[in-house]
């Protein structure tokens, strides 16, 4: 059998997972079929997606891993996942930033990417709860000095979670007092009937804060998010402007999500709703 050279790894594991989620289980021999390329190939996919923790192997295939809606993975181990598709998202994100604007990011891996591509951005006010993103923009700044278009960084206090985000009351106090001009929003999860949700209480209540105090918000979140849920929604789909995601999104997920976001962006594409519902 040819292998199918057009797929990247990655591409064909995201694949791979999609299937896995949609199914509840595949076998090998149909990856093999359905993806073109041989045994072994698979086996390697299957290998790496269960380093990962996001399938468990079973005899002859995969099933998905079911994490409950309370665990929450810390920074080091999501990092190692979506990579590309995270980068893609970054990249489309950091062009909705307006230079001399403030702007706001939540904690996250997926933020921590767009960090790097903001550094592009002349004089921004940067808002954060992330200890991470915030150390992005404190060591971009000590190396160019107080010039030179450097964003001045806004770090809230809190209490570290897993993610390494600053949550709680001074937090949330911190927050309230604020207002930006556009939100950059990580999710643990995303889905029609439960919004946007995370695994931690108090990580809830200082991103509602920070949805209620920008005047636009635009969640970065990798296809892996959708239909997730967390153990506390935060927000609903009508509270989000604009959601930027990878072309792993499936194609009826972006049916789905059209009808209830004003803006999909899927990375090197523009979505827009009304063209998709007169479809």
């Amino acid at each position: 059998m040819t292998e199918n050279q057009n797929l990247l790894a990655e591409q064909r594991r995201a694949l791979i997972l999609d299937e896995v989620r949609r199914r509840g289980g595949v076998r090998v021999n149909e990856l093999t079929r359905r993806l073109n390329v041989s045994d072994m190939t698979v086996r390697r996919d299957l290998d790496a997606l269960a380093r990962q923790g996001v399938i468990e192997k079973v005899h002859g295939g995969a099933v998905p891993v079911t994490e409950a809606s309370t665990h929450e993975p810390g920074f080091e181990a999501k990092s190692a996942l979506e990579l590309s598709a995270k980068e893609d998202i970054a990249r489309a994100a950091a062009a909705m930033a307006v230079p001399g604007s403030a702007v706001a990011l939540s904690g996250g891996t997926t933020t921590y990417a767009l960090a790097r591509h903001l550094l592009e951005v002349p004089d921004l006010t940067v808002v954060t709860n992330s200890v991470r993103v915030a150390d992005v923009f404190h060591t971009a700044r000590q190396a160019v000095g107080e010039g030179g278009g450097a964003a001045t960084v806004v770090l809230t206090g809190g209490v570290r979670t897993p993610s390494d985000s600053l949550v709680g009351p001074v937090a949330d106090q911190a927050i309230g007092s604020l207002h930006f001009d556009v939100l950059f929003l990580g999710v643990h999860g995303i889905s029609v009937e439960a919004g946007l949700s995370t695994p931690n209480l108090a990580e809830a209540e200082t991103n509602r804060r920070l949805v209620g105090s920008a005047r636009r918000v635009v969640v970065v979140a990798d296809h892996t998010k959708w239909g997730t849920v967390g153990l506390s929604s935060f927000a609903t789909l009508g509270q989000v402007d604009t959601f930027v995601t990878d072309q792993g999104l499936p194609a009826a997920a972006r049916e789905e999500m059209a009808e209830h976001l004003p803006g999909l962006v899927v990375a090197g594409e523009t979505v827009d709703p009304a063209d998709r519902k007169d479809n």
